[in-house]
This record gives structure tokens, sequence and C-alpha cells, in this order.
């Protein structure tokens, strides 16, 4: 039985390793190794008598502690239940108009929030390598019937688009929505985020994720920066409540602390180079460059058959590429964790590509 798209199936890697779920190394979702934030932890205990009440259904504190991080007024941001629930939100959005350009290679869960709405969907095939967006449409051709949802940095290839390069776009399509899940992986000084452009523009919607940076995944929380009239329809549109009030404690918690924040933008780009260096190493594996907390690599043998060694042999958990149409069996994509963590996954990988060699 073959996973579900998503990585981070622990119950099916488990079961297939033939051991518990907190056996696995999981290197196939992109979470942070560094959290969660003790801050979060702290907070999320600190509001455990508060179970017994309803959440704020305006999120005021949340969305005042977000709009401080990111110099907005509150109401430009809308938390939600995750990114999925604001893509969702966004399909709707897209179904309004003639059709949708998505950038493929895509993550699985843009497909599914289209076909929720039968939104029409423009595939635009991306080169691995090249990161030009002037691939998507002519950028002298208006479009204003169109929509364009992409992800910056890019998943699964990892390549980071200059805001430069998106600009134009804003000007051609009738919706532009940007999915900026890892961008808070980079500093601020490189960070290409549109969030300073958002009131320049009320066509454009960006959509954040707190749970990959901080690792609190299991908790759902994400965002969306757009109009506040675009946010105030969407409200309208879902279910109350959300956001649990563990999840926006530890959020606003998280959001204070520059010292997790600071550490992590120290951590990722060595120990992500340690492990492409060690990558690039191993015979008929070749890893692509990324921005991001994660690295895809190609692969000249089967990839599942790679995975199913791994997790049998190792109980090291990667992620397929079979979700990607474009990839298939010869890529798949690895998180960066500790230096230990990669250690022990380039020698069991060394040890495998050894005995097929």
């Amino acid at each position: 039985m073959r996973q579900k798209a998503h990585g981070g199936n622990l119950a099916w890697a488990a079961a297939l390793a033939g051991c518990s779920p907190s056996a696995i190394l999981d290197f196939s979702a992109s979470i942070s190794p560094l959290g969660p934030p003790n801050s979060a932890i702290a907070a999320i205990t600190s509001q455990l008598g508060n179970l017994k009440h309803y959440p704020d259904p305006d999120y005021s504190e949340l969305r005042q502690a977000l709009g401080h991080f990111h110099q907005l007024p509150p109401e430009w941001i809308l938390p939600g239940n995750g990114s999925a629930e604001l893509l969702t939100l966004s399909g709707k959005e897209f179904s309004r108009l003639a059709a949708t350009t998505l950038i493929t290679p895509a993550f699985g869960d843009y497909y599914r929030s289209l076909a929720a709405y039968d939104v029409k969907v423009l595939e635009c095939p991306k080169s691995i390598v090249n990161s030009d967006l002037s691939m998507i449409i002519d950028k002298g051709q208006k479009t204003l019937d169109k929509g364009l949802l992409l992800n910056n940095p890019h998943n699964p290839t990892g390549k980071l688009f200059s805001v430069e390069e998106i600009l134009p776009y804003l000007e051609q399509f009738a919706l532009v929505v940007v999915d900026e899940a890892f961008m808070d992986f980079l500093p601020p000084d490189e960070e290409q985020s549109l969030i300073p452009l958002i009131q320049e523009y009320a066509n454009l919607v960006i959509l954040r994720s707190l749970t990959k940076f901080y690792s609190l995944p299991g908790l759902r929380l994400g965002y969306a920066i757009a109009n506040p009239e675009r946010l105030s329809k969407w409200q309208l549109w879902r279910d109350p409540w959300p956001v649990n009030t563990l999840a926006a404690a530890a959020a606003i918690a998280a959001l204070d602390d520059k010292e997790f924040q600071s550490a992590t933008w120290e951590w990722l780009p060595p120990t992500r180079n340690q492990l492409f260096q060690g990558l690039a190493k191993l015979p008929g594996l070749q890893p692509k460059e990324s921005a991001a907390n994660f690295l895809l690599v190609e692969s000249q043998q089967s990839v599942c058959q790679l995975q199913e060694q791994l997790l049998k042999e190792y109980q090291i958990y990667i992620r397929d590429c079979l979700s990607f149409k474009e990839l298939g069996d010869r890529y798949f994509r690895v998180a960066v964790r500790s230096k230990s963590d990669n250690q022990r996954l380039l020698t069991a990988l060394k040890a495998l590509l050894k005995d097929k060699g």
C-alpha cells in the first residue's frame, strides 16, 4: 500500500518498517528540528485552563501579534487552520475566474484546493534547473480573467524567486496567490517576500505557515495576508473558531521569540550545505540547490525501492515524489535535520547505494 501524497505519514512508515512511529527518523516532512520553541510550549501550558472557553472568534490578540510582526494593520491578516484551510478559500476565489495558472511540479494540495471548486488549471511546467518565471506567460499579455498560484520558495525544488520576477504578474492576473510557507527560513535581509507590497495590490494574497519554521504541524496554524475586504469575505465562507486556543497562544509566543528565530537562521545554511555536499558525493544522486529547509534529489535508481529499503533496514523515512507527476520515481525530497541526523541518512544511503553498485 502506497502512502498518501503528503510527507510526514509516520503511521504508514512505521507499518512498513515494522517499528513504532517514534522510532522513525523522519526526513519526509520539512519541519525544523530545532523546535518547538520552549516559549511556545510554555504558552500552551499556560492556556490549558482556558480550554473550557471558546476562542476569541476574531482572534484579536493573535492578529495584533501577527500585525506587529509584519508591520501591518491587524485587519490585513486572517489566521487559519493551517495553510490548507486558506488554500481551500483561495480555491473558491479562483473558481470565479476563467482559469488559474499553476507552475508545475506543484504541491499536491494546490490541486486539491482547486479541484474542490472545479477550477480550470493551466499547468506551466517549470524546469528543475531554470528559475526564470518568464516562461509562465508573455509579460505583455493581459490575463485579467485568470489567476496565478505559485509558491516561493518553490516546493519541491527549493528555488527562490525574486520580488522583481513576480511583480509583473501582479499587473496581469486578476488574482495572485503566493504561498510563502518556507519564506521565514530566510533571514529578513535575504527574504523575497511580497508582504511589503501587500497594501499596494488588492489582487494579491500571501499565505504563510507557522508550522514548519516553529515545528508545530500538529497545531495546524497558518494565516493569509490580503486586502481586508477580501479577508472579511473569506471569514463568512468558513466555519467559526478555525484556530484553537493552544495554537493561538503558541503562535503569539513564537512570533516574539527572537532568540529562536536567530538560532534557526544561523543553523540552516551550514547544515543544509553539509547535507547537500554529502548527497552530492554519493553515486547516482544529484541534489538541487535550495533556499528552503529541504533538498530535492535526483536519483538514477528507483526511489520507491530506496525509500522502502531505508525504512526496513534503517527506520529512515524520505519523501518520494510520486505526487509530483513531472518527477515520478526518480526524485526524492529530504528535510534538513540536525547534523547527526543528516549523517545517519548519508551513512545509510552510502551503504545501500554501494550494494547497488
